[in-house]
């Protein structure tokens, strides 16, 4: 039976469900592992001095791998 705040999921009662509490498990970890490494590399950016401000800047570089993609893809 479920009960508030519970984090995970009910018991298993077929083995079915004894696969999909293992399957959600894993790709929870992984979800975790990818959100973390994202994190970090969000912080790693915005708290760099080592920026070049010039790339920053690139207003054509910008439209040229914003538009090269959709000419491709049309």
């Amino acid at each position: 039976m479920a009960h508030p705040s519970q984090l995970g999921l009910q018991d298993a009662a077929s083995p079915v469900m004894e696969e999909l509490l293992h399957f959600h498990d894993h790709a929870l970890m992984i979800v975790f592992l990818i959100s973390t490494l994202v994190l970090y590399i969000i912080v790693a950016m915005v708290s760099t001095k080592l920026t070049d401000k010039y790339t920053i800047d690139s207003q054509e570089i910008e439209i040229v791998w914003t538009v090269l993609p959709a000419v491709i893809l049309i």
